[in-house]
């Protein structure tokens, strides 16, 4: 990495974010990350966020180059900070998924926490849609957050989640699977597994035909 990319590594003071659920969840998610990313390349994050579970997993999987991103410009300095010194993450980039077109050409699997719920439909689509365009036959998508599933029931702690969401915002809320799945297959993306997780949330992956 150039000392011009490095630059990003030097964010002003007090921009560091904390969403207190990363140190939670990001253990487990690793646990099933091992099994589902390749060995070596590029993992694009869409809506990193705080930045903090791009820092923790790219200290767990060091053969891989993390490449964060998010439409935030305040989340974008915090993702900074939390890399800071991590030499296989490159520099964040502004990111909408719901854009026609990303600023990232390329990548051998994409990682999106808790995005589907907090964002309108279209971003989903739009996530769907760089998926099928960025990456190469066999590579993952891979989804983490809590959804509803037809013929199960939702959990209470969830159906809670779901209307202070949509109090905040009516675009918002818990998405039905089989949604995001019918999104999926329409960017030549085939559903491989899906595993139960702490609280309630879920680990989708689907991957590139």
């Amino acid at each position: 990495m150039s000392d011009r990319e490095r630059s990003w590594l030097a964010p002003p003071e007090g921009v560091r974010r904390h969403a207190p659920a990363t140190l939670r969840n990001r253990a487990a998610i690793a646990t099933m990350l091992g099994d589902l990313l390749p060995a070596s390349g590029r993992v694009l994050e869409v809506a990193s966020g705080s930045g903090e579970h791009c820092a923790y997993f790219a200290e767990h999987f060091p053969k891989l180059e993390w490449h964060p991103s998010d439409p935030d410009p305040d989340a974008l300095a915090s993702i900074a900070s939390w890399c800071e010194g991590l030499a296989n993450v490159r520099p964040p980039v502004a990111l909408d998924a719901a854009a026609a077109t990303w600023p990232v050409r390329h990548a051998d699997a994409i990682l999106c926490i808790n995005m589907v719920h907090i964002s309108p439909w279209t971003a989903t689509l739009g996530l769907m849609a760089g998926a099928g365009r960025l990456l190469p036959p066999g590579g993952p998508l891979i989804l983490y957050g809590p959804y509803r599933e037809a013929g199960l029931p939702t959990a209470p702690s969830n159906e809670a989640f779901d209307q202070s969401l949509r109090a905040r915002n009516p675009g918002w809320g818990l998405r039905w699977f089989g949604d995001v799945a019918a999104a999926a297959e329409a960017q030549g993306l085939v559903f491989d597994r899906r595993v139960a997780m702490p609280a309630n949330n879920l680990i989708v992956a689907f991957r590139r035909s």
